[in-house]
């Protein structure tokens, strides 16, 4: 079973928590194991599961991708100029898969699924599939 989620990110950089989004597609599929597929089809956008208890996590996060990938690099030639957005989302990625056991999300206790935008604010897709047995 697959569902598409519509996500409205608010700002240039946003970090959504969509945990409980991925959830209920779960729920709604049936499937007690097996796993879910989460992937966003954006090019300056990626997915990712960490700590979601302490949003202090999200701004380190944010600020340490600054650092490392800085959005006016002079040697960036890419004309669009967000090259930054798709670096950043080539290095952490546009999908996850985590197993489905007893019909929930196999999260650890502090683990969250969130959507980084690299390149909002604007509205993002993220695929959501469960594949499994039902019982």
């Amino acid at each position: 079973m697959g569902e598409v989620l519509k996500i409205r990110t608010t700002k240039h950089t946003s970090i959504v928590n969509i945990t409980h989004q991925v959830a209920e597609v779960v729920k709604k599929s049936g499937i007690k194991e097996g796993i879910c597929v989460v992937y966003t089809p954006h090019t300056t956008a990626c997915v990712f599961v960490n700590e979601g208890a302490d949003p202090d996590v999200v701004r380190d996060f944010v600020h340490t991708l600054e650092k490392l990938i800085p959005w006016n690099d002079p040697n960036y030639t890419h004309m669009e100029g967000n090259s930054a957005a798709h670096i950043r989302s080539a290095i952490i990625g546009n999908s996850r898969v985590i197993p489905v056991i007893d019909g929930q999300l196999a999260l650890g206790t502090w683990e969250s699924i969130f959507l980084a935008d690299f390149d909002g604010p604007r509205e993002r897709r993220v695929l959501v599939f469960v594949i499994g047995e039902k019982q």
